[in-house]
């Protein structure tokens, strides 16, 4: 009962203009310019939305040149340590041309790493570790692991 009497009341002053119309004179006040609203004339509106979607342009094409960056480090670290590739990654490499490679610091740490690991690989490299070793340490183990062995076969063989 309460709400019809509410909505009752409401229309009649609605309709006498004393209360609710104030919102419709707002929207007409309003222009419909969009130029006109940020307070430009219509030319300095069309330059200032030319900079606007050239920036974002811009921003649009060096993101792209970073995520392609990215992938294709991504690429190397994958052919590096074998595993599958991502076509993902290949397809974002080619979206940003073929002038993509490795920024130029991870480049460098990329060389710097391979100049290491060949002198690993390296039969020098492999002399050095020998010389690195602590031969008591593996004497320990290998007679731990012959004993082990040996017990184990006495286990199973009734003869030793």
């Amino acid at each position: 009962m309460a709400f019809l009497m509410k909505s009752m009341l409401s229309n009649q002053v609605k309709n006498l203009g004393l209360g609710g119309g104030g919102e419709e004179s707002k929207e007409d006040s309003t222009p419909s310019d969009p130029a006109a609203a940020a307070g430009m004339t219509r030319e300095e509106y069309e330059e200032y939305q030319k900079q606007m979607v050239e920036e974002k342009m811009e921003r649009d094409a060096a993101f792209a040149q970073k995520k392609a960056e990215r992938a294709c480090l991504r690429v190397h670290l994958r052919e590096k340590y074998r595993l599958p590739k991502s076509e993902l990654d290949e397809n974002q490499i080619q979206m940003a041309g073929d002038d993509v490679g490795l920024p130029e610091d991870l480049a460098k740490m990329v060389a710097e790493d391979q100049v290491e690991e060949e002198d690993k690989d390296s039969i020098l490299g492999q002399l050095q570790n020998i010389q690195n070793m602590d031969m008591d340490a593996i004497k320990e183990k290998a007679q731990a692991t012959f004993t082990e062995m040996k017990q184990a076969a006495e286990q199973k063989c009734s003869v030793m």
